[in-house]
């Protein structure tokens, strides 16, 4: 590709997109719109950045529209759309047959009720690595958690912070989270060596966790013993697809499997006739319509916005104030995190800050499974932390006004712990194990080192 001299007019569209996205929900905010900065949707914010860099970039029409297309068709976007879409069935179609349900009943079955507030957090942790999706846990979960707050006399806040912490756990660490497929597609590692490194880190923060809600977080009086019903049947498609991705096996088959055996189950189990079963996967699909149309659309802006010099200028900036590999990845974790507090979303801070990641970890040598372990971690903690994100909104929206996000924010100990954990791991390498015995091979990677 030829060289470009960087230039901020190249990343002005992107500055725009951002703008208009973050200005919407300032907006809607002010108006007391419910889930105000989920109203515009993403794929049309970036929409009007695109038309911005038709409008302020040089060249001919014909050779832009050739650099959107060249990014719109970029292998690791198309592998990522493929993959949402394949996730987004899984999820539906497992969801459909029952397997949230009995996912959740097996865990209150388990979990004795004098550890509510830790039982949350595990419960949660488990059902989000297992589907995913932090939303999904927190929806699932947020009335159950709040029933169980009020009869034993555990603070509320301390019972939501719980679920928040184990929803943003398990979507840092799920293989079929839409964020650990953006960190590994754009950073061209494998989500099962993601998952090893970020474990490392997430899992201390985890047990600390757990451990100060088992000794602040007792409750008063222990609620009555419930019986639960549930099939651990089940619950096996989600275990089959962790599994099997984290032997290594290729994660179009995985999620594929998990769509057959979840299909299996369910005719089993009468929760569906073959018709609604493709309606299932179809509804899957087009659950991820917006971050399907949003990664496909950001891939052919990235081009055209690297073309134009606009990531170059960027790395120039962030270089000024980064003097080796701990502040590189250090500011590659403080980026995505900051994106995501201006955007309100952890997939799309990812996919905005994933090329930019890629390049610093290139000419500083990081080793890029750290690289997506920093943008994934980072955009989690920014996420579960942030008063108007969608998990937050729907978890505080549970108690109809009863606990505010000032109650909430001091206990989200899961996501400081791990910011805490993770800066440390940048100039304490506690958490290299698994990189160091598995060195990256920097000869496949197209060095930069300008």
């Amino acid at each position: 590709m030829e060289s470009k001299k960087s230039s901020f007019i190249g990343l002005v569209p992107f500055i725009i997109f951002i703008l208009v996205y973050l200005g919407s929900g300032i907006y809607f905010q002010a108006q007391g719109v419910e889930m105000a900065f989920y109203q515009l949707p993403a794929p049309v914010a970036i929409f009007v950045g695109i038309i911005f860099a038709f409008l302020l970039f040089k060249g001919s029409i014909t050779h832009k529209f050739d650099s959107f297309l060249k990014g719109c068709g970029e292998e690791n976007i198309i592998i990522m759309c493929i993959i949402y879409l394949l996730a987004g069935a899984f999820a539906s179609v497992s969801k459909s047959m029952g397997g949230v349900d009995a996912t959740v009943n097996f865990g209150l079955t388990y979990i004795p009720t004098q550890f509510i507030s830790a039982g949350v957090f595990v419960i949660a942790a488990f059902i989000a690595t297992a589907t995913g999706t932090s939303v999904g846990a927190i929806v699932a979960l947020g009335p159950i958690a709040i029933g169980l707050a009020e009869k034993s006399g555990i603070a509320m806040p301390i019972v939501l912070a719980a679920l928040m912490g184990g929803a943003m756990f398990g979507d840092n660490l799920s293989v079929i989270s839409d964020t650990t497929i953006a960190a590994t597609r754009t950073q061209g590692v494998e989500m099962r060596d993601k998952f090893r490194v970020n474990l490392t880190l997430a899992l201390p923060a985890a047990i600390i966790t757990i451990i100060l809600l088992l000794i602040f977080g007792r409750p008063e009086v222990v609620p009555a013993a419930q019986e639960y019903s549930y099939s651990i049947i089940k619950v096996l498609p989600y275990i089959l697809v962790l599994g099997l991705s984290l032997v290594g096996i290729n994660v179009f088959v995985v999620l594929t499997l998990g769509i057959l055996v979840s299909g299996v189950i369910g005719f089993a189990y009468g929760e569906f006739t073959l018709l609604k079963y493709a309606q299932g996967i179809y509804s899957g699909f087009t659950g991820m319509t917006e971050i399907f149309l949003l990664s496909l659309l950001t891939g052919g802006l990235a081009v055209m916005v690297r073309e134009a010099g606009g990531i170059d200028w960027l790395i120039e900036k962030i270089q000024k104030f980064i003097t080796g590999k701990k502040s590189a990845i250090l500011g590659v974790g403080l980026l995505v995190g900051f994106i995501d507090m201006a955007v309100a979303n952890n997939t799309v801070a990812i996919i905005i800050s994933g090329p930019i990641a890629k390049k610093i970890s290139n000419n500083y040598k990081i080793d890029p499974r750290k690289t997506a372990t920093a943008l994934d971690v980072f955009s989690c903690i920014a996420q579960g932390a942030i008063p108007y994100g969608a998990q937050m909104l729907i978890l505080l929206g549970f108690t109809q006004g009863a606990v505010s996000f000032l109650d909430v924010f001091p206990l989200l100990w899961y996501q400081g712990l791990l910011l805490i954990l993770s800066i440390l791991s940048f100039f304490i390498p506690f958490a290299d194990y698994y990189i160091n015995k598995h060195p990256w091979d920097w000869s496949k990677e197209e060095l930069d080192l300008d």
